[in-house]
């Protein structure tokens, strides 16, 4: 899982020249927990680290160039990547 991780992070640091390597990784971590959980809340059964791999490539693809804006305006973010710098 870590190579999955390691791949998509990557991706998303070459589509986001405002993030880290680092933080890309953070992004690909919360993307990946965000839709297990959500999709675990409404009831759905496991679908497998492919389907989940495959949602969170379509979002790095669609939002990546972006995802540092979010975290910009989003308190809850904003926490965890000035958390992250502070432990890095």
């Amino acid at each position: 899982m870590q190579d999955i991780f390691v791949r998509l992070a990557e991706r998303l640091y070459n589509s986001n020249e405002k993030l880290t390597i680092d933080e890309a990784r953070t992004w690909v971590e919360l993307l990946w927990e965000d839709f297990d959980t959500t999709r675990a809340k409404a009831g759905h059964e496991y679908a497998g680290k492919e389907v989940t791999e495959q949602i969170v490539l379509r979002w790095i693809d669609h939002y990546g160039p972006d995802l540092h804006q979010f975290a910009e305006h989003n308190p809850k973010y904003k926490k965890l990547f000035e958390k992250a710098k502070r432990l890095h």
